[in-house]
């Protein structure tokens, strides 16, 4: 296997993964309430903002920090293990047919839970919705997630779309686009086709934080892109990532749709838009091109960025992971992460760079075919 495609593809999984268990810690937090709770920026792996996890939050008792992941990785996961299965790209109904009876039926670790069971009784709302309108509703799966939030709950896990079309933005973009439609509509699904894209550029050889952006711009339309633009435009590249966190929630504001109190959303949060943008792919886009690809810095601004953290990190580590390969992912939390979390962090990237070069061959093997009947369409008449 190609080392390069292997450590990118290991990379950018093991990013997601230890910027999902870091940035945990302080979701839903404000950066001034992060800073007095840790006495300071967090600077790694930290425990819960809530001391008193089983009790804090009844409809949501995770044990959060001290690297558990979240749900971004868990649903990040079972994608894998969907297209471990099917061995090609995906579609929305294999979403139905393959992901949504795995997440109520495939038993796993589930670190917050502190048990082994299934997803779906660990996920958030917006994923559960896969498998009421999947599972039970039986609606078409090209447009199940129409009448979902709209949040970032299909782009959290879409990085391995974006290996699977490693090298190709627009490819990553339709296939995300496609399988999105099944858990969310509107600038959710746009933002989770965009990641992919991203992702994608990432995966080559010869990407840049640049090249990354770009892609993204080029990819991204309506709100998602203003937004993107916006952000990227008050992203100073090499600025400290402690004083771009106020310019880049500043320069969102406009487009994200959840207000300032993250914990009381406005009432006009998260419904459908051609003008808004959620929040997260932006912020994460833009932290990027601040730390210039920097894995730990990347990972640590989203942190301490509060609010979405989890999934705002978990969208810069599996950029900068790409980017830089394995090694570009502290490997202190990687081992910390791999422990608390019970999960071996190249696995899944190692599958999906398999499942990549697969795609590949076959990807090649059907342009050679429409090579051929395209060349005999255009030969003059008679010959």
């Amino acid at each position: 296997m190609n080392s390069s495609l292997r450590s990118k593809a290991i990379g950018s999984l093991m990013g997601a993964a230890v910027g999902d268990a870091i940035g945990g810690a302080t979701e839903g937090r404000s950066t001034e309430e992060i800073l007095a709770r840790y006495n300071g920026y967090v600077e790694g792996i930290v425990d819960y903002y809530l001391p008193d996890w089983r009790t804090a939050k009844p409809m949501s008792p995770y044990y959060k920090g001290d690297g558990h992941v979240t749900d971004d990785t868990l649903m990040t996961n079972l994608l894998v293990d969907v297209y471990a299965s099917k061995r090609r790209h995906l579609t929305a109904f294999d979403i139905a047919e393959d992901l949504v009876p795995r997440m109520m039926h495939q038993r796993t670790w589930i670190p917050e839970l502190e048990k082994e069971t299934v997803a779906i009784l660990r996920v958030f709302l917006a994923e559960k919705w896969l498998v009421t309108r999947l599972h039970y509703g039986h609606i078409d799966p090209r447009e199940a997630g129409v009448g979902n939030i709209v949040n970032c709950g299909a782009a959290m896990y879409m990085a391995p779309v974006g290996i699977a079309n490693a090298g190709h933005p627009q490819g990553a973009y339709a296939e995300a686009i496609d399988i999105a439609g099944a858990h969310q509509s509107s600038y959710g699904r746009e933002a989770a086709a965009v990641f992919a894209a991203a992702v994608a550029e990432a995966m080559s050889c010869s990407a840049t934080v640049d090249s990354v952006l770009a892609a993204a711009l080029e990819c991204a339309h309506d709100g998602t892109r203003t937004a993107i633009d916006a952000v990227l435009a008050a992203a100073v590249p090499g600025e400290d990532w402690r004083a771009a966190i106020p310019v880049l929630r500043a320069a969102i504001t406009p487009y994200d749709t959840v207000g300032e109190h993250y914990a009381l959303p406005a009432q006009d949060s998260r419904r459908p838009s051609r003008l808004r943008s959620i929040e997260e792919l932006p912020v994460a886009l833009g932290f990027l091109k601040v730390t210039r690809g920097a894995a730990r810095e990347g990972i640590l601004a989203a942190t301490n960025y509060g609010r979405d953290s989890d999934s705002i990190a978990t969208m810069v580590g599996a950029l900068a992971g790409a980017l830089g390969g394995e090694a570009a992912v502290p490997a202190e939390w990687v081992e910390r992460v791999g422990e608390a979390s019970r999960l071996d962090l190249r696995a899944t990237g190692s599958t999906m760079a398999g499942v990549a070069e697969e795609i590949y061959a076959s990807d090649a093997a059907l342009f050679a075919h429409r090579h051929n009947v395209f060349s005999a369409l255009i030969q003059p008449a008679g010959n």
